[in-house]
């Protein structure tokens, strides 16, 4: 049987446990407010999620952190949560103009160094502050795709299938990807791509990252349900009402809306977002990459290995820990339906296009494109959106305010993001309950 009542209220209902809503929650108990949690898993943590595989604990979503991201590195330090060291690896294979190349890292890099140089050369240009996307005009660069910035360049083949390669695990539909992302994520470090990937994607949480997750929760007071997902969020001007996919019907104060972009589209918001912004939650976001994980027979070697999309079923792959006397790889495919993780024979076939002989014993990992609660990866918005659509969801929608990695500023598409726009979220939402009725 559903309740129709509403005789529960809170001042904050937090919609999302992952890093975005927990810090929003974790921020606005500790400053005194009422906070419920409404979380449609089974689990807090969103797109990530440190599970078991193989025997031991392995990070089956969002991973990497660093210490140039200040919301990650304040609660790192802050309770004492060390980043685990990668392996070195010397060794890189990438796939050009149908052949394998391999050498040491810096051959890899002195190969993409020039290219890149070329596709990023305009990054500090267009975000000369990162943290502001409107602080320039970018009506132009809006407009480009990331397949359109390729053929601009009028590369050889094997030059474009270097830089393609070169930004394969965080490029998987480049037809749809707009370029200006990329743009700022590079400006973040400066103009410099390889420093970026260095901040984006070579240090995991020792412990993983529920670690964090845990953390920051163990200093929450606020009330969580799990299993709850939430079908509208009605702001009638005195407060905000949130109804469960149950039925439930919970008053609050302000809400936080901490959901992936892909999955906004399922909860009826009233009053609506503004236009653009709804244009972009029906369209949704086109990452649909896939990462998997392989058990490699043996201590193989430690290697990197690169391939454009489309050119290879796995189109980034890593060696990233030895466990029990075999590698632990970690690949990243353009999506399920160029190799999904159940395919253990397909992904050992992509992996001898740079290793042959590797032997693939198991593989695992999780659909986010099938999982009705992310319907995708990451956000890599589509031309228009970055400095578009997406700041209007940053700015407070009433008593509504989102937060989320989707759509956030600097750390779009990742966990500092998520951290960096719950804590706006909440120190809003503070102040606006502090003004006095709100």
């Amino acid at each position: 049987m559903t309740n129709s009542s509403h005789d529960t209220s809170y001042d904050v209902v937090v919609i999302g446990a992952g890093f975005a809503g927990v810090t929003a929650a974790r921020d606005l108990g500790t400053s005194g407010h009422s906070v419920l949690i409404l979380e449609a898993r089974d689990r807090v943590g969103g797109r990530t999620h440190l599970a078991e595989a193989f025997g031991r604990q392995v990070e089956l979503g969002g991973t990497y952190v660093h210490w140039t991201q200040p919301n990650v590195w304040h609660e790192l330090r802050r309770h004492d949560i060390p980043l685990a060291a990668p392996l070195d690896i010397d060794t890189v294979y990438w796939l050009a103009d149908g052949t394998v190349h391999s050498g040491s890292r810096l051959d890899h890099s002195n190969a993409v160094a020039p290219l890149a140089a070329r596709f990023f050369a305009d990054a500090r240009a267009c975000f000369p502050m990162p943290y502001d996307v409107t602080a320039v005009d970018n009506r132009a660069i809006e407009k480009e795709t990331i397949a359109s910035r390729l053929d601009s360049l009028n590369l050889s083949v094997h030059d474009r299938d270097v830089l393609e390669g070169a930004l394969a695990t965080l490029v998987h539909s480049p037809d749809d990807q707009g370029v200006a992302q990329l743009l700022l994520w590079a400006a973040t470090t400066f103009g410099d791509w390889g420093a970026f990937l260095e901040t984006a994607g070579f240090w995991p949480i020792e412990g993983g990252t529920k670690r964090l997750l845990d953390a920051v929760l163990g200093e929450s007071r606020a009330e969580i349900r799990l299993s709850t997902p939430v079908s509208a969020i009605d702001d009638d001007g005195s407060g905000v009402l949130v109804t469960t996919g149950a039925g439930e019907r919970i008053r609050a104060r302000s809400a936080v809306v901490a959901l992936p972009l892909n999955t906004l589209g399922d909860v009826r918001i009233t009053p609506d977002v503004a236009r653009p912004a709804r244009a972009m939650i029906d369209r949704k976001h086109p990452v649909r990459s896939a990462k998997i994980w392989a058990r490699v027979r043996g201590e193989v070697e430690p290697f990197c290995a690169f391939a454009p999309v489309g050119k290879n079923p796995v189109n980034t792959a890593r060696v990233e820990y030895r466990h029990d006397g075999d590698t632990l790889v970690v690949c990243f495919a353009s999506g399920p339906s160029a190799v999904g993780a159940g395919d253990r024979e397909g992904v050992q076939d992509a992996l001898r296009t740079f290793v042959p002989g590797i032997e693939v014993r198991e593989t695992a990992g999780h659909d986010w494109v099938s999982d009705q609660f992310s319907q995708g990866a990451w956000a890599h918005h589509r031309p228009g959106n970055l400095s578009g659509a997406v700041p209007l969801l940053r700015e407070p929608h009433g008593r509504v305010h989102f937060a989320g990695g989707d759509i956030a500023s600097v750390g779009v598409g990742g966990i500092e993001g998520a951290m960096e726009t719950g804590a706006a979220a909440a120190r809003n939402i503070a102040a606006a309950l502090a003004d006095g009725p709100y």
